[in-house]
């Protein structure tokens, strides 16, 4: 029998759009990791850390993330989707319960060691499967439900910052190991549930998509150009994620610098408040983008989106109204997640369906180098600097944001059917 596109979704076979959506599911409880910097101030100043220590924490998770990705995306078709997806929702809501544990303890290896560690691995295998998964049952619309997929990870920080984190920090008394281990056992759980449906299309079906028209074929592995759209990647995600993991702070400067009678507690609302809409931004921009590259080609895309975030990051410097630096914020947000929306079919157009699963979890490995690098910039700049690092972090950013432009000028489109 010959499967058709329109016959998965209706046979007997789980409806495809019912694994998209729970794919979205599964990133949004990971998407939590986002919301680093709503907990950022919360530690420095009740364990008397430095802002690079704790920073140390979302690096390390960030690292492991693409590690794992890595690894998962070359186990993916060994194992299959959900024994990836469930090992590493269980991961994920495992390195919550050791980071509760490591803050009663008041041990900061073992949150590095629970949240950043097994936390990030679980985050890595949880995050390849539904996008890889996604792409096989969607020839027909690679950018769009990919980016679908994936938006569900930007929308994790809005989650956790303006509904858990805060019920949870009511619910606990303010008490940071009773937060953690409740968002461990809350996002752990729903994303096991979501990763319970996560399977591939039968092999008849993804055989006649496969012949479609719509799938790319196969193409030998061009390395250079692999390695230059790793540095593409890289430097759009540096840039980003400096800014995800210190918006709350930078923002809370910025308050404190106009009004200096601000209680600490408007200061914390005002800066969960960005978190919440530029996770927006961060979501709906992985949708965006990524239905746009279907239309304008994965590298035009990217190179509108770095070249327009170069204008952004140099306002950034300049800027101390706090909103307006919100607003600049969330347009950088929408281009960062939007890396993470075109990024997929970016690699499924160029290198072809077979080879996917491998060197899209192997180019996640940007996400990592872009974890170590991006956070710790700027916690290093804003111990030494205070209130005035700002500046030097965004023109940190724009320098990046520029090189990747630069790269992208030198990456020829496939030889093949692709558009990008």
């Amino acid at each position: 029998m010959r499967y058709s596109v329109e016959t998965v979704a209706t046979e007997k076979h789980p409806n495809r759009w019912l694994i998209a959506g729970m794919g979205t599911l599964l990133q949004l409880c990971l998407g939590a990791v986002y919301a680093w910097s709503w907990f950022q101030k919360p530690l420095t100043e009740g364990y008397g850390w430095t802002n690079a220590q704790v920073a140390w924490t979302f690096s390390f998770a960030i690292g492991f993330l693409g590690l794992a990705a890595a690894a998962g995306g070359v186990a993916l078709p060994r194992f299959g989707p959900r024994t990836l997806a469930v090992t590493g929702s269980l991961l994920f809501g495992a390195g919550h319960l050791l980071a509760a544990l490591a803050l009663e303890l008041r041990a900061l290896p073992l949150l590095w060691l629970g949240y950043g560690v097994v936390g990030g691995i679980g985050l890595g295998l949880g995050y390849v499967t539904p996008v890889a998964t996604a792409a096989k049952w969607f020839p027909d619309k690679k950018g769009l439900v990919t980016g679908m997929v994936v938006m569900g990870f930007g929308f994790g920080a809005l989650l956790m910052s303006k509904a858990i984190a805060p019920a949870l920090m009511t619910l606990a008394g303010g008490r940071l190991p009773l937060v953690f281990a409740g968002a461990g056992a809350i996002m752990g759980g729903a994303g096991l549930v979501a990763a319970l449906y996560m399977r591939n299309p039968p092999a008849a079906a993804a055989a006649s998509m496969a012949g479609s028209g719509t799938a790319v074929a196969d193409a030998p592995t061009d390395w250079r150009r692999f390695a230059l759209m790793w540095l593409v990647f890289f430097c759009n995600i540096t840039a980003g994620i400096a800014i995800i993991g210190f918006q709350s702070p930078l923002f809370q400067d910025l308050w404190r610098q106009k009004d200096a009678t601000l209680a600490p507690a408007a200061l914390a609302a005002a800066g969960a408040t960005l978190i919440g809409v530029s996770s927006l931004f961060n979501g709906l921009g992985r949708l965006l983008w990524g239905a746009a590259s279907d239309r304008l080609g994965q590298l035009g895309v990217f190179r509108l989106m770095l070249g327009t975030q170069i204008a952004a990051f140099v306002a950034l410097a300049f800027v101390r109204e706090p909103w307006l630096f919100g607003t600049l914020i969330c347009y950088v947000l929408l281009c960062y997640g939007g890396g993470f929306g075109v990024m997929p079919a970016f690699v499924l157009n160029t290198f072809g369906a077979r080879r996917m699963p491998v060197l899209y979890g192997c180019i996640l490995t940007a996400w990592s180098a872009a974890g170590v690098v991006g956070p710790q910039v700027v916690a290093q700049l804003k111990d030494r600097f205070g209130a005035a690092a700002s500046g030097y972090a965004f023109a940190f950013g724009a320098g990046l944001l520029a090189l990747g432009f630069l790269i992208t000028l030198a990456i020829r489109p496939p030889d093949r059917g692709g558009r990008t």
